[in-house]
């Protein structure tokens, strides 16, 4: 396995966003086709099947989306399981050991900082076998949504007949966010005065 985020497939930086960093990317080295990758990044975990010729797979999950990864290393083979919040799944059984515990650090560290909550995090640790199970805090989609709260308004300075509706749906949403005890009373009004006086 190689662990490092330099040399990663041309296509796979050609699909990272704006401000996106890698900070931990690893591949499948023993294998008679193109690697397969996973790449943690700060937004999101992504699985790149490289194949020749340039083409690829790519499976990308956002952290918002992301439910729980669990990561079963025992003394010969390593379980990596991604599961997201539509029911879907994504297993890597080609993982060593190593590389799993730094992916599972890697994307601790990711979650934590954009979380208002840090995400769960259990291990249990038998003679032959390490379990380790993260969960992404309930809060986290909701913390996005303050984030876009703050930002809409700015992009949104031409208040047509679209910028009016942008701006229910945004009252509606801090309403929404104040009522599910995201935010404070007093965080609410400062929000709600700050979007009301951009009209």
């Amino acid at each position: 396995m190689s662990a490092n985020s330099s040399g990663i497939p041309k296509g796979l930086v050609e699909n990272l966003d704006e401000g996106e960093t890698v900070l931990y990317a690893v591949k499948k080295r023993f294998s008679i086709e193109k690697p397969k990758w996973l790449v943690i990044t700060n937004r999101r975990v992504i699985y790149f099947d490289e194949k020749i010729f340039g083409r690829y797979e790519m499976v990308s999950i956002p952290y918002e989306k992301l439910e729980k990864m669990y990561c079963r290393i025992g003394l010969l083979a390593t379980r990596f399981v991604l599961s997201i919040e539509d029911g879907g799944k994504l297993e890597l059984s080609w993982m060593d050991r190593e590389s799993s515990r730094k992916a599972v650090s890697a994307m601790y560290s990711a979650i934590k900082s954009i979380a208002v909550e840090p995400p769960t995090m259990v291990r249990r640790k038998s003679l032959f076998s390490e379990e380790i199970t993260l969960v992404k805090p309930k809060e986290f989609v909701m913390r996005g949504m303050v984030a876009q709260a703050i930002q809409v308004p700015q992009v949104s300075r031409d208040f047509g007949k679209a910028g009016e509706k942008d701006i229910v749906a945004l009252l509606n949403m801090l309403k929404e966010l104040r009522d599910a005890g995201v935010l404070t009373e007093e965080e609410y009004n400062e929000k709600k005065k700050k979007i009301l006086e951009k009209l």
